[in-house]
């Protein structure tokens, strides 16, 4: 394996582990309980670790314009399939997930009463759900953090249309001009504003900074253009400072500095790359199973009474694991050959004739 996948591979796996551990000091007498261990430790985890979305939003920008770039040459049929296998490749693993939560939360309400633990879902919310629409529509959420999913998907979205306006002559210039402008519209006005959390417009500086860190990296002059992107991320940081967008713009140029300079293209070790490669592979999958497993894992912890600090450390050390291990699994046997099937289903249903 190279480190090009090795790096990739370390940002994913490490967004993941700080969520879940955010989510892990957020929710129920685990979290309590991880306060009196740690307090320090688990305050930062709750105020900070949630931070981690930007790593996943800088690097759903930086490879989703790797994908979107050649396809965007060609017709608007094609772009309508793109977005269909894109919601296809989020959506199907998504409700698998959300079928284990919903299970989870019915065991879960047996042992703890808790506000965390979501009630039984209706129709019309788990249909929102479905269709990706539930933050748009104030669904009362089955999981923790299922706004990204959705959010991801309009993010795509809108990059892939910018890509196909600007790039109908087959000129990538008037397409990165669009893509510049909407980011630093974001950038400059609407990630400012947090009554517009539920659209990607919200998100797209993040985004958007991932996607032109790539294309700068691979310019003829990638300092300059690098330059630039860092000063148009400064700009919107000096007009009103976020530490979020802080994160994001140092994960962007870091991507561009490790695609330009070409560091990623040294071997590794394979001792170190291959569990490396499991961890970013499962990240989705960890980001949609975890919950099910923290759901569970409170409802046990207070119902079994555990006191002592070694017990409690264990249990907490144990429901992580736990995890993990659903997560490489889930991937393994749910993600991965969902992910297969629906890009042929896809393009065999959405084909004229």
């Amino acid at each position: 394996m190279h480190a090009r996948q090795m790096h990739l591979d370390a940002l994913k796996a490490l967004g993941a582990q700080l969520i879940v551990l955010h989510h892990f000091c957020a929710y129920g007498p685990l979290a309590d309980a991880l306060h009196r261990l740690a307090p320090a430790l688990a305050g930062w985890f709750y105020d900070y670790a949630r931070m981690a979305v930007q790593i996943f939003l800088v690097l759903g920008g930086y490879l989703a314009v790797q994908v979107l770039k050649p396809a965007m040459y060609r017709d608007a049929a094609t772009l309508g399939r793109t977005l269909l296998r894109r919601y296809l490749r989020l959506a199907l693993p998504f409700v698998a997930a959300l079928v284990l939560a919903v299970a989870a939360a019915a065991l879960a309400r047996a042992w703890l009463a808790a506000d965390f633990i979501p009630a039984a879902p209706q129709w019309g919310q788990a249909l929102a759900h479905a269709l990706l629409l539930h933050g748009l529509v104030d669904a009362e959420a089955l999981s923790a953090g299922v706004w990204y999913v959705a959010i991801d998907l309009q993010l795509y979205a809108l990059l892939a249309l910018l890509l196909w306006l600007g790039q109908r002559g087959a000129r990538p210039g008037p397409a990165l001009a669009l893509v510049a402008a909407l980011m630093l519209a974001s950038l400059l006005y609407f990630n400012r504003d947090a009554d517009w959390d539920r659209w990607g417009l919200y998100f797209f500086g993040s985004y958007a900074l991932g996607a032109l860190a790539w294309r700068a990296a691979r310019a003829q002059q990638p300092a300059r253009w690098l330059a630039l992107l860092a000063a148009a991320g400064l700009l919107a940081l000096a007009l009103d400072w976020r530490t979020r967008l802080a994160l994001a713009l140092a994960v962007a140029l870091l991507l561009g500095l490790l695609q330009w300079r070409r560091h990623a293209g040294r071997s590794v070790p394979a001792a170190l790359a291959q569990p490396l490669h499991a961890l970013g592979r499962s990240s989705y999958a960890l980001f949609l199973v975890h919950f099910p497993v923290l759901m569970l894992g409170n409802a046990l912890y207070a119902r079994l009474g555990l006191q002592s600090a070694p017990a409690t450390a264990a249990f907490l050390l144990g429901c992580w694991l736990a995890a993990m291990a659903l997560a490489l699994l889930f991937e393994r046997r749910v993600e991965a050959p969902l992910a297969r099937l629906n890009f042929e289903q896809a393009l065999r249903f959405s084909r004229p004739g």
